[in-house]
């Protein structure tokens, strides 16, 4: 039956998981692939059992849910990973990304270390990139520099940064490891990793 999972997994492009500390500059890695990539990536729309903020739209923003959906959703095997934050659940699920595949398109998923322990017990079959800062002063001075966060809420990143760059050392557990020193060269190394899943695309895309 292995098999046969292993092919659902696979219908369509691989997803990327990319994971990093806040700080790391991950968002600003990924406006750059999907500013030269364009069509080519996707993002999965999470869950939430959050309210709608003003201006967001279910199914496009996120997909909100009661606790009890999500709860009985995740039971059933439906989530490749899921948290919860300041009382509201999180997650994403497999039909989400599947929905990504399905447009032929390459679905990033921005995830926790927790998240990325999760999904390694999934079929998905994802290329795992770690985006990591330099050093912990370079990350402290780049959070600081953002000037939005209290010094508490400024200490809890580090704090969660600091875990995060050492769980990222364990052998096996990312295929890329990539130290954002340089933008563009930190920017090479994420295109040369997703680069094979790139050009299925743009063959399957002509076919």
């Amino acid at each position: 039956m292995r098999d046969h999972a292993e092919e659902k997994a696979m219908a369509g492009p691989r997803p990327v998981v990319m994971s990093g500390p806040s700080g790391a500059g991950k968002s600003t890695l990924l406006k750059k692939l999907l500013k030269e990539f364009e069509g080519v990536f996707g993002f999965s729309v999470s869950h939430t059992t959050r309210s709608p903020r003003p201006g967001e739209e279910n199914g496009k923003d996120y997909h909100y849910v009661t606790r009890e959906v999500m709860k009985a959703a995740i039971a059933n095997g439906e989530f490749i990973e899921n948290a919860e934050f300041s009382g509201n659940m999180y997650g994403t699920s497999k039909a989400a990304v599947q929905a990504v595949q399905a447009k032929n398109m390459i679905c990033i998923l921005d995830i926790d270390m927790q998240g990325v322990k999760n999904i390694k017990r999934t079929d998905l079959n994802p290329i795992y990139v770690s985006i990591q800062p330099p050093s912990m002063e370079i990350l402290e001075k780049r959070l600081r520099d953002r000037k939005t966060e209290s010094e508490e809420s400024l200490q809890k990143r580090l704090h969660a940064a600091k875990v995060d760059m050492e769980i990222s050392k364990e052998p096996g557990l990312f295929d890329v490891v990539i130290i954002n020193d340089d933008l563009d060269v930190a920017y090479g190394k994420l295109k040369d990793a997703v680069l094979e899943e790139i050009q299925k695309v743009r063959d399957a895309n002509k076919s």
